[in-house]
């Protein structure tokens, strides 16, 4: 390992295994730290316009939050990322039966999922491979997966992240990375402007499963396909909320319902892209820092989410996490594909080859 490279121990699991976090540097000054539990991104320093680099990710000083997390901060998500419904589905003729931790439903592969497990690590000069063998009926789902996940950091201010995966018998597969963003380094995510390319998105019911609709964005709450700030219609998602503070349409009776859903945004956007071809998904600028994020992906879909658990009950580097403190955007397959045939095919077979690519790309604008 070289100088953009560094490895030092995290923690120790229950059973006594050493916990190690890997940070990569670039030319510029940006600085990413994963960890072999859960191949979870637990800081990510960037500059900012007046060159001070803050880091502009949730997460922990120490291995025991995360092993204890239910939010999900960071981490590698798998078997399958987001929800299926009745946490079952049928395959081939079979059903299986999953981890039914949301509810009824399975969400992102089970109380024991790819974020709660350790990974063997590979560092090298150029970046950091992580490998993790999910086994026959783990969590409920069919088949020997073979993981790989790769964590690259460029001088062109991105942190690449290439999965790969192979299995010896039909499986659903819908790997996704769940970090937390907050561009300013603290406060709320509410004043950043997100711009998504996307004209559909798919509703969801209570339990926030899709419907199976794809619905067209314009005229609702969900328009991000000009920037626009995060927090200019997100009061429709308070249930005693009538206010209009958005544009034309934006106080429609179903994106208002939609919002309420999921107490916020919590939903799949249909990205206005070629399937499996790598191409922009969204944009976010913080106008008081001037950082930017632009997610590039080879997914179809991108779930954004508004932070809308957060209660300030989890904390870590020297502050509280509270309501929409931070924002994900995790490129994926469609939430409940497996029992949605009209969705992108999620299945994965012997013979075949899992590879997705997405790229978090950072930069600065120096004018407010």
């Amino acid at each position: 390992m070289q100088d953009n490279m560094r490895q030092a121990p995290f923690g120790q699991m229950p059973d006594g295994a050493t916990v190690n976090q890997f940070t990569l540097t670039n030319v510029h000054g940006m600085v990413a730290k994963i960890i072999d539990f859960g191949a979870i991104v637990t800081e990510l320093h960037v500059p900012g316009r007046d060159g001070v680099a803050a880091d502009v990710v949730l997460g922990f000083d120490t291995l025991e939050p995360y092993v204890a997390d239910n939010a999900y901060f960071g981490a590698l998500i798998g078997r399958y990322g987001n929800r299926i419904a009745g946490a079952c589905f049928e395959l081939d003729g079979e059903t299986f039966e999953l981890d039914a931790n949301d509810g009824a439903n399975n969400l992102h592969g089970g109380v024991q999922g790819f974020h709660k497990v350790k990974w063997t690590a590979h560092p090298d000069e150029e970046g950091l491979t992580l490998h993790y063998t999910s086994v026959d009926g783990e969590m409920g789902f069919p088949g020997t997966l073979e993981v790989t996940v790769r964590y690259e950091l460029t001088d062109d201010n991105e942190l690449v992240m290439r999965c790969s995966a192979l299995t010896d018998r039909a499986t659903p597969v819908n790997l996704t990375q769940h970090s937390y963003f907050n561009l300013a380094g603290a406060g709320d995510i509410l004043t950043h402007e997100l711009m998504i390319r996307a004209d559909m998105f798919t509703p969801v019911d209570s339990a926030l499963i899709p419907t199976g609709v794809l619905a067209p964005v314009a005229g609702t709450p969900f328009d991000f396909r000009s920037a626009r700030p995060i927090g200019e219609c997100i009061a429709y998602s308070d249930s005693d909320s009538d206010s209009d503070s958005g544009g034309d349409g934006d106080g429609d009776d179903e994106g208002k319902q939609q919002l309420r859903h999921g107490e916020g945004y919590d939903h799949n956007f249909v990205l206005d892209k070629l399937p499996a071809r790598m191409g922009l998904a969204a944009r976010v600028r913080d106008p008081g820092s001037g950082r930017v994020l632009e997610l590039f992906t080879e997914e179809p879909g991108v779930q954004f989410y508004s932070g809308n658990f957060l209660d300030g009950s989890l904390a870590g580097k020297g502050r509280s996490y509270p309501h929409r403190s931070g924002f994900c955007l995790e490129p994926q397959h469609f939430p409940n594909s497996p029992n949605q045939p009209d969705f992108p095919d999620t299945i994965l077979r012997p013979g075949e080859r899992y590879m997705t690519e997405s790229r978090f790309k950072f930069s600065v604008e120096t004018t407010a």
